[in-house]
């Protein structure tokens, strides 16, 4: 799972027609609005994916809303399960479409772990869709400190273990990239590609790092 850390900005191929509002709604905002744009069939192939129109998309109808969670004005969402994911997703996906490139893509991490871990706690996580309960466990993955990276190692096996035989393929992908994200914080204790958005100097061995495959997200 390639996770959008926010820092490319130019277009990946379209892998499926998206046809864009040319002056979308802003949202007054709800759970459910956020779970229908999300899982939408025409928004599923560019999760993970740079695409500035999908970005100005998400800007454009849900920029209030993304500022209202980091505000702490949509708590009461996490009352629920469907809430709750909502408004992880805010916090840690759309935040990162929102201010790709820019620092505010990481603004509301720690915020958005929070959420997911209390809805954890609750069991939110096993009430949704098995496709859908990944994005409780992405915050931990996109963190820096190991800790929460272990927790993600330990959120998404579980979750693998979930799927049947027709779906293995698919888990272990997902996965390859959990464990990808654990080992580069055991190396490095920061994921070296969001240093020059983060103004940070990287390190030699960062820079030789960053020529690898699969060292950015």
């Amino acid at each position: 799972m390639a996770t959008q850390d926010g820092e490319a900005d130019h277009d990946f191929p379209e892998v499926c027609p998206f046809k864009f509002r040319s002056k979308p709604a802003r949202s007054k905002g709800s759970p459910i609005e956020v779970l229908e744009f999300w899982f939408s069939e025409r928004c599923r192939p560019l999760w993970f994916r740079s695409q500035r129109r999908f970005d100005d998309e998400i800007r454009e109808r849900f920029g209030a809303v993304v500022q209202a969670a980091v505000d702490g004005a949509l708590d009461h969402w996490s009352a629920t399960s469907d809430g709750a994911l909502a408004l992880t997703i805010v916090l840690d996906q759309f935040t990162r479409n929102m201010y790709r490139g820019s620092p505010r893509a990481f603004e509301a991490d720690s915020r958005a772990r929070q959420v997911a871990a209390a809805a954890i706690d609750r069991q939110h996580d096993l009430a949704v869709p098995i496709e859908r309960r990944i994005f409780f466990y992405l915050p931990f993955e996109h963190s820096e400190a190991l800790a929460d990276q272990e927790r993600s190692v330990e959120l998404f096996s579980r979750w693998a273990l979930d799927h049947d035989a027709s779906r293995r393929a698919y888990a272990d992908e997902q996965m390859f990239y959990v464990l990808r994200h654990r080992e580069i914080i055991q190396r490095f204790g920061r994921f070296p590609h969001r240093n020059a958005t983060l103004g940070r100097t990287s390190t030699a061995s960062e820079i030789a790092f960053l020529q690898e495959p699969c060292s950015s997200f």
